[in-house]
């Protein structure tokens, strides 16, 4: 603890709450080892995914006014934690992380009620606690020796949780390893006041994982004025001098002790952001009523999305709540909500470089069901001599399954050779390290298709048992000129030739993937059963950067995925099957009234049809 002005910000609903196990004993165990196990997906039945691209991190400061000798009160605590065991498996959380001073003065009455409070995530949600200045003699490091802090949260209470990787010698700071995103991540919990030998006992964890990211906590680490500006405090300096700046692991660096809360990037040794964050809300109402913050990490997206409220104002009835509750349920500020834009793979390239995925040969991604594939290497077009360079009209693309859906190329509205060329850009799960740059578009028309030939079974497949229809895509970056609702895909043949009766116009094709002129996906389907129109659409594609895009259908419904993720407006409405008619597969151009004028503009990479509903982790990113 220590003060400044509090800040008044705004609020806003949130979600709900809903869950105990006593203390645990004394010091012990010694730094250095790797956790043997390095993932828990399911703890006290509420299961939590590893592998998610999206994850959370709950970050818990300063509670020390809970628990303040015979005026304690520690169900806003209990409330906090019953909130995060209930919402573990829905916001994925992988941790959470207490940031010092769980007690006003670190008597044992006081560190074991708060002990006994912690029994309610214990074994269910992994955590990490440290000392603050109010829960030991403040004027000692971790180099102080017993205390009832220690006897209650040493490293014997961590030492079966699957993500505790060990402490130091002195029992005073810890680390975790835990598993978010398919990766694994490193927490820091460092003491108060870390020593000399503490600070070369955390340089030995960095040491001995060389390639996690890092993220340390501690209580005493920067202050902030009321703009929420954060700068280090001394002791801030001295981590930051003497740990954080020579270690490029460390990305994130979070404290508590002070008011207001704010915020800083600052830069490393290595060039790097480092943020570096102030969490606290003791001076709030009822000493911060558990309050915790969020860090929700999306891998796909590069963000990682903060909030902060308090669940145990959260889960009373709004129309019941005290101006204070309802002032304090969730803070909105720019210091307390807010996002962070963090390129993971080039911020943790220093240590940690992806290494490129091999190419796959075909037969590695070609499921059970497999009607077509096509790929822009040499394997797939024979006159793909490996330079780039334009695409000629004899080009024949292979269909790779041998089921005879071969593609030929064509120029439109007399385009030149420049508007098809082959391309070595690809996605980074993609199996071909290869892809054909379109350069369609309007005023004037022009583009290039590959279509099947008018006798490929493709033409007339109904799909009644399902689909999965998958593609990459990569819009340039920037995107301009006229390129509404181009086309990525589609069948040739219009609906009202097939009788369907629903659509805005009946020359549109029976079956197209579309780019709308907000860059949105729209895929629309004229089913073969119903007389229905079923339409999917999705956020804003980014520009300069691939996305894989699979349409699965399992005979009924149909649903979109990008990058792996489902995407939210996907139809209620039935939809059995595909009104084919005969007519040709298209790549590159969507038609109407007899006439190819939505080209595609972008680069497309691999692409399959499979005669049946795939799992995302069968789709062609994830196989083999």
């Amino acid at each position: 603890m220590s003060t400044a002005d509090g800040n008044q910000l705004g609020r806003r609903t949130l979600l709900r709450a809903t869950a105990v196990i006593p203390a645990a004993g004394t010091v012990g165990v010694a730094s250095g080892a790797t956790p043997s196990h390095a993932a828990t997906s399911k703890a006290g039945g509420h299961r939590y995914d590893p592998d998610s691209p999206r994850f959370s991190l709950a970050v818990l400061p300063d509670t020390q006014y809970l628990f303040d000798a015979d005026s304690s009160d520690p169900e806003p605590l209990r409330a906090t934690f019953r909130y995060l065991v209930s919402q573990r498996a829905d916001a994925n959380i992988a941790f959470m992380a207490h940031l010092g001073d769980v007690t006003e003065h670190g008597s044992r009455d006081e560190i074991t009620l708060a002990a006994t409070t912690f029994g309610t995530i214990h074994g269910k949600v992994p955590y990490s606690v440290l000392a603050g200045n109010h829960d030991i003699n403040s004027g000692t490091d971790d180099q102080r020796g017993d205390s009832a802090y220690l006897d209650a949260f040493g490293p014997r209470r961590f030492s079966a949780m699957p993500t505790f990787g060990g402490s130091s010698p002195d029992g005073y700071n810890s680390y975790h390893v835990l598993p978010g995103g398919g990766h694994q991540w490193l927490v820091l919990a460092l003491d108060w006041r870390v020593s000399a030998a503490g600070l070369r006992w955390a340089q030995k964890v960095l040491d001995d994982h060389p390639t996690l990211p890092a993220i340390l906590t501690t209580h005493d680490l920067v202050w902030a004025d009321d703009e929420g500006s954060a700068q280090l405090s001394d002791n801030g300096r001295r981590l930051w001098d003497n740990l954080i700046r020579g270690n490029d692991q460390i990305f994130l660096a979070l404290g508590g002790h002070y008011w207001p809360p704010g915020r800083t990037v600052l830069t490393n040794d290595a060039g790097n952001d480092v943020h570096v964050h102030i969490t606290n809300y003791q001076d709030r109402y009822y000493g911060g009523a558990g309050m915790i913050r969020l860090y929700a990490f999306d891998l796909v997206r590069n963000m990682i999305d903060i909030e902060t409220f308090s669940p145990w104002f959260l889960n009373r009835d709004p129309e019941k709540r005290t101006p204070l509750e309802a002032e304090t349920v969730e803070l909105t500020g720019p210091v307390d909500r807010f996002s962070l834009d963090v390129d993971f793979e080039r911020r943790f390239s220093g240590f940690a470089p992806v290494k490129p995925r091999k190419p796959r040969p075909a037969s590695a991604v070609m499921p059970r069901g497999t009607l077509a594939y096509w790929r822009f290497d040499a394997s797939g077009a024979a006159s793909r001599a490996g330079a780039d360079g334009p695409v000629g009209t004899d080009t024949v693309v292979r269909d790779l399954s041998g089921h005879g859906n071969d593609l030929r190329v064509t120029r439109l509205h007399d385009s030149g050779p420049e508007i098809l060329t082959w391309s070595g850009d690809h996605h980074r799960d993609q199996p071909t390290h290869a892809s054909l740059r379109f350069d369609g578009g309007k005023s004037p028309d022009r583009g290039a298709t590959l279509t099947t030939y008018a006798t490929a079974p493709l033409n007339s497949e109904k799909f009644t048992g399902g689909y999965t229809i998958e593609t990459f895509i990569k819009l340039p970056d920037p995107f301009e000129g006229d390129h509404a609702w181009m086309g990525i895909l589609s069948w040739e043949g219009r609906n009202g030739d097939a009788g369907k009766t629903t659509g805005w116009s009946p020359a549109e094709p029976t079956c197209s993937l579309n780019v709308t002129p907000e860059r949105f996906l729209q895929f629309v389907v004229y089913p073969h059963v119903q007389n229905a129109d079923p339409t999917s659409w999705s956020h804003a594609l980014p520009v300069g950067r691939w996305s894989h895009i699979a349409v699965v259908n399992d005979g009924h419904h149909t649903v979109i995925y990008v990058d792996g993720s489902k995407i939210a407006r996907n139809p209620s409405q039935p939809s059995t099957g595909i009104a084919t008619l005969g007519k040709p597969f298209v790549i590159g151009a969507t038609q109407f009234d007899e006439r190819f004028n939505q080209s595609f503009y972008g680069w497309i990479g691999d692409t399959r049809i499979v005669k049946r509903p795939l799992r995302p982790q069968d789709f062609m990113t994830s196989m083999a």
